[in-house]
C-alpha cells in the first residue's frame, strides 16, 4: 500500500520505517526541514534502541521517503496522523494546533476512499470533529483513530509486535471499509492473532490516557506507599514484592522511587483532567490530581534527602547526579525528574555534575546551566554524594568497590531503588533510599 505518516518526530518516524519494513510504500511528511533531512540520510534526530538500524535498512529498499512537501502524501491509500499535543502553556490541557492544522493540510492532497489515521493521544471527541471536517471537505474520505502504545526504548518492538490493536470506526459501512483498510497496513501483524479491539471513536481515544492513568496511579500508590515507609521504619521494595505476587495487582510498575516523567504521563493525566472537567465529569478524574501530587512530592524529598546526607547543608558540596532522561533507554529529557532535582541541588548550593548516556547533548541546549559530564567516573570525582536518579544498566552495574576510590564521601542515593543495597553497604558506602531504611 502507499502509505503517508505526517509528523516525524518520535512516533512518527518511528511508524514510517516500521510500515516500509512490513512491505508498504511509505513517505513521511513534516515541516522541520532539518529532521527530513537527518532522517533522509538514515540519522536518528533522537536514541532510540534498534530504529537507527531500522531506518537505515528501509531506506536502502526504496520503500521508504521523506519530504516537507505535503503534495508528496497525495495517492497514498492511509494517511497516519502522528503529531505532538504538548500541555498547552500555563494549562492543563492539550494543544491541539498540531493534529488540526496536520488534517488541515492533509484535505488539499486527500481523496474519496482515502482514510486518514490519527494516532496521536488526543481529548475525547477530537475525532468526531476532525471526521466531520473531512466529511465537509472531501466527501468519501473516512477517518478511524488507531492509537499508539510505544514504550519509549522499546518503540521498534511495539509498533512491529505491538501486545494489541485498538481501531476506533466510523458507524456502519464506512467502518467496514476503514476496518479492512486498517487489517491490509497491519496484515502481518493481525495474521499473527495480535488482540483486536474495536470500537468507536471515543473509546478508542481514552484508551490511551485511560492507560496512562492507571501506569501512573501505580506509580504513585507504591511512592505515596513509600512516603508512609519512611514515617514508620518499613522497607517499601519489600512491601512491593509481597503485594505483588497478588495476581490481581503484580509487580510491574510498583518500584517506588523519583516517580514519572516523560512527554507522556504527566501531560496525558493532566489532560485528561482538563477534558473531564469541560465535559462536566470532572469528579471521575480528581484522584489524578493527587497521583501527579505525590509524583511531584518526590522529586521535593530526593532533595531534601540529599541535603540531610551533605550533613544538613548542600552549600558548596559536590553532587554526582547518574542519570538525566526520564527513563534508561532513552535521551528524551521533558518533564525529567532527575534533571529537577539536579537543578534544585544546585540552587541549594550544590557543586553538580549531571552524566547521562544518551541524554547529554539534549541537556546541555536545554539547561545550559548545568555541568554536563561523559562518564559517571568522571561525575563522581571528588563527591560528597551520588545520586542515581536513572536505571542506566550501567548505573545498576557499577562496581562500588572501585566507584567508592573516586569519592570524597562514600554517600549514595538510590533515586530508582535499582542498586544492590547490600553490595554497596558492604562496600562501605551509607546507601539511603526513597521508602527504604537507612543503611
Amino acid at each position: 500500500m502507499r502509505i503517508s505518516v505526517i509528523g516525524c518526530g518520535y512516533l512518527g518516524a518511528v511508524h514510517a520505517a516500521s510500515m516500509a519494513e512490513l512491505g508498504h510504500d511509505v513517505v513521511g511528511i513534516d515541516v522541520d526541514q532539518p529532521k527530513i533531512e537527518a532522517l533522509s540520510q538514515a540519522k536518528a534526530p533522537f536514541f532510540e534502541p534498534g530504529f537507527e538500524e531500522l531506518l537505515a535498512r528501509t531506506l536502502a529498499t526504496g520503500r521508504l521517503r521523506f519530504s516537507t512537501d505535503f503534495a508528496d502524501a497525495a495517492g497514498a491509500a492511509v494517511h497516519f496522523v502522528c503529531v505532538g499535543t504538548p500541555q498547552k502553556r500555563g494549562e492543563y490541557a492539550a494543544d491541539m494546533r498540531y493534529v488540526q492544522g496536520a488534517v488541515e493540510s492533509l484535505l488539499g492532497v486527500l481523496s474519496a476512499g482515502e482514510l486518514v489515521v490519527g494516532k496521536s493521544t488526543v481529548p475525547v471527541g477530537t475525532a468526531a470533529g476532525l471526521a466531520d471536517l473531512i466529511e465537509a471537505k472531501v466527501p468519501g474520505a473516512l477517518l478511524a483513530w488507531n492509537p499508539e502504545f510505544l514504550r519509549e526504548g522499546f518503540a521498534v518492538q511495539d509498533t512491529l509486535h505491538p501486545d494489541r490493536l485498538v481501531y476506533g470506526l466510523p458507524a456502519g459501512a464506512d467502518g467496514d471499509t476503514a476496518r479492512a483498510l486498517l487489517d491490509e497496513v497491519y496484515a502481518p501483524i493481525v495474521e499473527r492473532g495480535t488482540p483486536k479491539v474495536e470500537s468507536d471513536y471515543a473509546t478508542a481515544e481514552m484508551v490511551k490516557t485511560a492507560a496512562n492513568s492507571f501506569l501512573a496511579t501505580k506509580i504513585s500508590f507504591i511512592n505515596a506507599m513509600a512516603e508512609l515507609c519512611e514515617a514508620t521504619g518499613a522497607d517499601v521494595k519489600l512491601l512491593a514484592d509481597a503485594i505483588g505476587y497478588d495476581d490481581r495487582i503484580g509487580r510491574k510498575f510498583l518500584n517506588a522511587g523519583l516517580g514519572f516523567g516523560g512527554g507522556c504521563l504527566p501531560k496525558d493525566i493532566r489532560a485528561f483532567m482538563a477534558r473531564a472537567g469541560e465535559l462536566g465529569a470532572d469528579q471521575a478524574l480528581t484522584f489524578l490530581r493527587e497521583v501527579d501530587n505525590i509524583n511531584m512530592r518526590r522529586r521535593i524529598r530526593m532533595v531534601e534527602l540529599a541535603r540531610e546526607v551533605c550533613d544538613g547543608s548542600l552549600l558548596g558540596k559536590r553532587v554526582a547526579v547518574l542519570g538525566a532522561a526520564f527513563k534508561p533507554d532513552s535521551d528524551d529529557i521533558r518533564d525529567s525528574p532527575a534533571l529537577n532535582v539536579a537543578a534544585q541541588l544546585q540552587l541549594q548550593g550544590a557543586v553538580v555534575q549531571v552524566t547521562d548516556p544518551a541524554a547529554g547533548d539534549n541537556i546541555r541546549r536545554s539547561w545550559p546551566q548545568l555541568d554536563v559530564v561523559d562518564t559517571a567516573e568522571q561525575a563522581a570525582d571528588r563527591a560528597d554524594a551520588v545520586l542515581v536518579l536513572t536505571e542506566w544498566k550501567q548505573y545498576r552495574e557499577l562496581d562500588p568497590v572501585a566507584f567508592g576510590t573516586l569519592v570524597k564521601q562514600k554517600r549514595v542515593l538510590d533515586g530508582r531503588n535499582a542498586l544492590d543495597r547490600e553490595a554497596w553497604t558492604a562496600a562501605g558506602w551509607t546507601y539511603r533510599a526513597l521508602g527504604r531504611r537507612a543503611g
